[in-house]
């Protein structure tokens, strides 16, 4: 029997209230309500997923539906079809057409501070349903 070294995964049928930590990487496709906190690791909110909660971690893909504020140390991306109501606070940022987006961002490096954005990053762009920067 082969051994799985992927990542750790919630599946459609689970449902998790609370605060959510760990040291490896970590796909979401169920119900998470509250924080997830993945400092040096990749996390994938995927497209049955339901999230209500803050999320940490060095990336993060995006191809459900999140509610709350995205922080990441390195890349968000945001796919086709996904829907986010909440900031993102990262170095870099992919967003495809048709992703839904309402929020603010901040791209400043090394974003990890949740104080106000200020100086440079005072050219933080919110953005859109429809995924476009006003």
């Amino acid at each position: 029997m082969a051994v799985d070294n992927g990542a750790a995964r919630i599946g459609k049928s689970i449902v998790i209230r609370g605060e959510v930590k760990g040291g490896e990487d970590l796909i979401i496709d169920g119900r998470v309500e509250g924080t997830v906190q993945l400092a040096e690791n990749r996390l994938t909110v995927g497209p049955n997923a339901d999230v209500a909660a803050d999320l940490s971690a060095r990336d993060v893909l995006v191809l459900g539906k999140v509610q709350g504020n995205i922080n990441a140390s390195g890349r968000v991306e945001l796919r086709a079809g996904c829907q986010l109501v909440g900031d993102i606070r990262a170095n870099r940022l992919m967003v495809e057409d048709n992703a839904g987006v309402r929020g603010k961002v901040d791209l400043s490096p090394n974003a990890k501070s949740t104080d106000t954005v200020s100086g440079a990053a005072s050219q933080a762009a919110e953005t859109t349903p429809a995924g476009t920067v006003s």
